[in-house]
């Protein structure tokens, strides 16, 4: 099992934290972002881990340096010259791969309830697997309701725009969800990444190829999710966290 870090964020909505150190160094319920994440991927089984850094850099490396990896192959992939985005972050490490097994893409600052094994051995057969959710949101990915859940496109709800392969789709015609920023992802994509520039959008590479490749959705109703965004919301990150360390 291999896995990927999205951990390059400047993390602005953290500031001023993140005026001296990166978002995945913060601490929710005592402990780094990025330390309660590498744990739940070792914990599920991920034995080789890409984090991505950018924004204080060298904090991450001597973090990693310090706790020994946590007895993992963990690797970094430097993008201090320049931020490449949730799409180009994994075009840019695509070499840090096993080639034979899908890649497990956790963003540093999202804490959840979802079993990482179990969801890595459910999409391990599609080109990409998505966990979403039916909680509210402003923009939602589209999926068919014809029992494939294929990723069908994505929209907007407050603005009305709609972004599809596939021409004329109607948001009534789908079941709509909302991602969770946690998916799967197949090397066999890697070389789809041929025709994208080194900069771009997960999600913006996935719609562009759902008409064509085999991109699902892995439904969880009951996600508890958080998203550590906010300075005035460490509080309560606090506390979620130690709840879902406690029910571990």
């Amino acid at each position: 099992m291999q896995a990927m870090i999205f951990a390059a964020g400047l993390g602005t909505r953290l500031k001023p934290l993140t005026d001296t150190m990166p978002k995945a160094l913060v601490k929710v319920d005592g402990r780094p972002l990025l330390e309660h994440t590498i744990m739940r991927l070792r914990d599920a089984g991920a034995e080789r881990i890409v984090i991505n850094v950018h924004h204080f850099a060298n904090q991450i490396v001597d973090y990693l340096r310090s706790n020994d990896n946590f007895g993992l192959d963990i690797r970094v992939s430097d993008e201090t010259d320049a931020l490449l985005d949730t799409g180009g972050g994994i075009k840019k490490a695509a070499d840090m791969f096993d080639s034979t097994s899908p890649v497990l893409i956790h963003n540093v600052d999202i804490l959840s309830n979802i079993d990482l094994r179990r969801f890595y051995d459910a999409g391990s057969q599609a080109d990409a697997t998505l966990l979403v959710s039916s909680r509210a949101t402003t923009r939602y990915l589209l999926f068919a309701k014809d029992g494939s859940r294929r990723l069908k496109g994505w929209t907007n709800v407050e603005t009305g725009e709609i972004r599809s392969p596939h021409s004329n789709l109607s948001p009534d015609t789908c079941d709509m969800y909302a991602f969770s920023g946690i998916h799967l992802f197949s090397p066999r994509l890697f070389s789809c990444f041929n025709a994208m520039p080194s900069k771009f959008g997960i999600v913006d590479f996935y719609l562009k190829y759902c008409a064509v490749k085999r991109i699902e959705a892995y439904v969880k109703d009951d996600l508890l999710l958080m998203d550590v965004g906010k300075i005035d919301t460490l509080a309560e990150a606090d506390a979620f966290a130690a709840r879902l360390n406690a029910g571990r």
